[in-house]
């Protein structure tokens, strides 16, 4: 006997009617002790399972409760209630796993709301929820999407070292790895940690971004991406920080800066009209949770689109373009800036942009998508391109309302001496990054990428506010649990 998943069931159930079929899950209900809620993961949507309780002994009916696991054969029929089109009438029940805990009343397992709080201090049960039941449905989602994306355009997907001797972004903020006893550590003449003694005999970390060696990929293959987990050890316990968190980079030769704002704005829309089409259900309930939310607000602090026309509203016409130089211009003269309720005031050219004014751009000012591009080279990483007029980089960064940047990216300097100038100004290692100054002397090409947080993604997909939420288990500041 074929066992089914109850979304296939839901959905194609026409043929299988008055036929016997098997089917597992989870009790999210025993009502009256005659219907039972049943849900396996697969869709929001739970299948009724009727039960005749003359027809089942007693000890196998007390075990019955919410969280249980059952198996269940039965025949499936049209259901003359209210709520379902079908139902199983059990013939044959099979108790997998009792919820036997004394304190099974104390769990997230019970059908009453929890604050969010609650449930990542039981992340391991969370999943069983509608909220994260559609919450890690979409994610899913969004990654296939992702990777169906780079496959249609002819990338090739690489993996980049989560261990490595670089620091990508020059931030310092990174994890250390070492199979050094850490009770008694070797040091140098002059007091030091000496690394030379260690596993890989010199100073390795956990990556913040495999943008580097991707490049190294792209000069050879062309069109590369990477999407694998990256780490920082940002001591921040803000709803926008995490410390181990993924990346999806794209790296792609001869790539200038308007061809690459190009490909991040087509990825984007690509990825928010998968979801779209392919997670319906699972969206409708996150748009109604929303919209419940937003009641309890104040009607000034009401969000003036819902999350699904929100998410429309991105894959509808072209993102606003805009240089660093303009964006300047529009937020001295904002508002908000001349009244003083920037926390950080913009007075001149060179400032660097926080959440706040990139948020006003986008839900304020243009009321839609947006891109600025050519920033001042003080405030942006060593290895974007300088641009003629050596004060600017061809740098970009895509900002989505509700999130601020989404996407970061740039045209890469590919000029040797350049490099090898800004590099020495920023005190960067060129010992360390031999490897990619050595790209710059064999046939170095105009090159561009951008990276892609994915959890900020589907924090604006899904329209949750923390991004603790939207990854499996968050790993923040004193907090390794599960």
């Amino acid at each position: 006997m074929t066992q089914l998943t109850i979304k296939n069931l839901l959905s194609q159930y026409t043929p299988l009617l008055h036929h016997e079929i098997k089917i597992s899950g989870w009790v999210r209900a025993f009502r009256s002790n005659r219907f039972i809620a049943l849900n396996d993961g697969s869709t929001l949507e739970n299948l009724q399972i009727v039960v005749d309780f003359e027809k089942f002994d007693a000890d196998t009916l007390s075990k019955i409760s919410t969280a249980a696991s059952l198996e269940i054969v039965g025949e499936l029929v049209e259901s003359a209630g209210a709520g379902q089109k079908i139902e199983l009438v059990a013939k044959e029940i099979h108790i997998l796993g009792d919820n036997f805990t004394e304190d099974r009343d104390k769990t997230i397992l019970q059908p009453k709301k929890h604050s969010l709080e609650t449930l990542r201090e039981q992340a391991h049960l969370r999943f069983r929820t509608n909220l994260f039941g559609a919450v890690f449905r979409i994610r899913s989602a969004v990654s296939f999407a992702i990777h169906q994306f780079f496959n249609e355009n002819g990338f090739v997907y690489i993996n980049t070292p989560i261990i490595t001797g670089a620091d990508a972004e020059g931030a310092g903020e990174m994890f250390g790895v070492s199979a050094l006893n850490l009770e008694n550590l070797p040091k140098t003449e002059n007091g030091e940690v000496d690394y030379s003694q260690d596993f890989f005999g010199k100073k390795t970390n956990l990556t913040v971004s495999g943008q580097l060696e991707a490049e190294c990929a792209a000069m050879g293959l062309g069109k590369v991406y990477t999407f694998g987990p990256t780490f920082r050890a940002e001591n921040s316990n803000t709803t926008r920080h995490l410390a181990e968190f993924w990346m999806v980079e794209p790296e792609v030769a001869f790539n200038n800066l308007d061809q690459n704002i190009d490909l991040a704005e087509d990825f984007l829309q690509y990825v928010i009209e998968y979801v779209l089409k392919n997670c319906e259900k699972d969206l409708a309930f996150l748009n109604d949770r929303q919209a419940e939310e937003q009641k309890q607000k104040p009607k000034e602090e009401r969000l003036e689109l819902n999350l699904i026309d929100k998410l429309k509203q991105v894959t509808e016409g072209r993102f606003v373009r805009l240089s660093y130089t303009e964006a300047i211009d529009i937020l001295k003269n904002s508002n908000p800036n001349k009244k003083g309720k920037f926390q950080y005031p913009i007075e001149e050219w060179g400032a660097d942009l926080q959440s706040e004014h990139e948020r006003y751009l986008v839900e304020k000012h243009f009321k839609k998508p947006v891109v600025i591009f050519d920033y001042p080279k003080e405030i942006k990483a060593f290895y974007m391109k300088l641009n003629e007029d050596g004060k600017t980089v061809a740098a970009m960064d895509v900002l989505f309302p509700g999130i601020g940047e989404i996407i970061g990216g740039s045209q890469r300097e590919d000029s040797y001496s350049i490099l090898l100038e800004k590099m020495k100004a920023g005190n960067i290692s060129e010992e360390e990054l031999w490897w990619y100054l050595d790209l710059r002397k064999f046939g170095s090409v105009p090159h561009a990428g951008f990276g892609l947080g994915l959890e900020r993604l589907v924090l604006f997909v899904t329209g949750m506010t923390n991004i603790r939420d939207v990854i499996p288990f968050p790993r923040t500041p004193r907090n390794a649990e599960f």
